[in-house]
């Protein structure tokens, strides 16, 4: 396997062009297109991804350790097919619409002005995750640990405090009457 180190990568389409697999360390990539890409089994280390679209991408058994997405569009990724050793994942301004997390452990994961549309969350834990200015909506909490998780600034979640593990979770009014929708009550 090629190993990449302190690389800036800027501009390229692997939905065209084809990704070279590898181990990539301190790398940084601005402005790529892995649409639809094959990464399985490559490795990412320290590594940031800026304007960067990732739908659909093939990550299956790819290694992600202390990667950061920025402004990066990641619909459709199934991050259940990582490697799950070392994975540590932080994203900012980006779109995750219909990504899976399911079964995942995402401790002190940091979610910051996201989209999270119709994500998978079910099973996952999520121990002191950060939902910051994140939009949550028909987002899957089930058997999810949020134990200690913020979610003071996210907003139309939906989780069912019986069927998920929230102790000293946070939120806020109003967002938090989304604790209560499996009611069906109207609160005014």
């Amino acid at each position: 396997m090629d190993r990449f180190y302190e690389i800036e990568i800027n501009g390229i389409d692997y939905s065209v062009k084809q990704f070279k697999k590898g181990e990539y360390e301190f790398c940084v990539f601005s402005n790529c297109n892995f649409s639809k890409s094959d990464l399985s089994e490559s490795k990412f280390i320290d590594c940031s991804f800026s304007d960067c679209n990732f739908s659909e991408v093939n990550i299956v058994g790819t290694a992600f350790q202390d990667a950061k997405f920025i402004d990066s569009k990641l619909m459709g990724v199934d991050f259940e097919s990582c490697n799950d050793f070392g994975f540590e994942v932080e994203f900012t301004d980006c779109i995750l619409n219909y990504a899976s997390f399911h079964k995942m452990r995402l401790i002190k994961t940091e979610f910051k002005n996201c989209k999270l549309l119709d994500v998978d969350f079910s099973e996952s834990d999520l121990t002191a995750a950060i939902f910051n200015n994140c939009d949550l909506g028909n987002a899957l909490f089930d058997r999810t640990n949020l134990m200690n998780s913020n979610f003071k600034t996210a907003y139309n979640y939906s989780i069912d405090p019986e069927n998920n593990k929230i102790k000293n979770a946070k939120f806020s009014l109003p967002e938090i009457t989304g604790l209560l929708k499996k009611y069906s009550i109207k609160i005014v």
